[in-house]
């Protein structure tokens, strides 16, 4: 069966500068197996599978796989997905606001100018991760413990811990472990100095089905979460702009915003580069 496809650029500045991600439409004949097994041959980050919505105040349902299992949820695949449901002619039920059903729940999504943001949805788990979990953390990141500000968990569906360092130029000299034999998700957050286009350097971490260690170029599940934290404890107010994908040679921008209500806005720009059927 042909089914249409979009490659979608999430959160670049310029195209090929975000977290490149695959839409498959019209996967109701795809069981699990047929989904992982796709998203291990395109070898991206994630792909998403849309589906018709099973809840009557949703808009699309998408299912999101990395390389070694299923999420409930993440952010850069729910701004593309919405993108291409968009722009294949999706029309919204709600003036504005597209809802998006997926493993968490249901998630707004509205646009913002040239961007689609959409509202960070709550932690599954928070809190302080334990003396043996940081000291593990620290051991993948090749630092010393003491180096880490404050360490957080920040999971709302991937698994993150987060991480903060003194500063962003801190963040960038990571040279983490290549391999590791337990599933981790880390996120790595410090300042930039002020007065500079991006508030916080950002970095994600991740082990793929081999062990293998991965950077993810712009991750917006973790900058959702993370943003969450950084509002919460007073680091951020409002507003910000976090920068991502500086190692791999990206320029990945998450613009950041609280509302008047606490809600958290995770936006950012997203481009259609190749699609097709396949």
């Amino acid at each position: 069966m042909k089914r249409p496809f979009k490659l979608v650029d999430v959160f670049g500045t310029d195209p090929f500068t975000g977290n490149p991600l695959a839409v498959i439409a019209d996967g109701e004949d795809l069981d699990t197996e047929d989904m992982q097994r796709i998203t291990r041959w395109l070898n991206l980050s994630e792909t998403t599978f849309l589906l018709p919505p099973t809840r009557d105040d949703a808009d699309y349902r998408v299912r999101i796989f990395t390389l070694a299992h299923e999420l409930p949820f993440a952010g850069h695949p729910t701004l593309g997905t919405c993108h291409a449901w968009l722009e294949a002619g999706g029309r919204p039920k709600r003036e504005g606001i597209v809802v998006q059903e997926c493993g968490v729940g249901l998630v707004e999504i509205r646009r913002e100018a040239e961007r689609l943001a959409f509202a960070a949805p709550p932690l599954i788990r928070d809190g302080v991760p334990t003396e043996a979990e940081v000291a593990k953390i620290a051991e993948a990141l090749r630092v010393d413990p003491e180096a880490i500000v404050e360490a957080r968990w920040v999971d709302n569906g991937p698994g993150w811990i987060a991480v903060l360092l003194s500063s962003a130029e801190a963040v960038l000299a990571i040279d983490p472990i290549r391999h590791h034999p337990e599933r981790l998700d880390i996120g790595i957050v410090g300042p930039h100095a002020p007065g500079g286009e991006a508030a916080f350097e950002v970095r994600a971490l991740f082990t793929g089905p081999d062990g293998s260690l991965i950077e993810d170029p712009v991750t917006g599940s973790l900058n959702a979460s993370v943003a969450q934290w950084l509002f919460s404890s007073g680091r951020a107010r409002d507003h910000y702009v976090a920068a991502q994908g500086t190692r791999l040679g990206r320029s990945g921008r998450v613009d950041l915003r609280q509302d008047a209500s606490g809600q958290v806005w995770v936006g950012g720009r997203t481009r259609t580069l190749f699609s097709g059927q396949g």
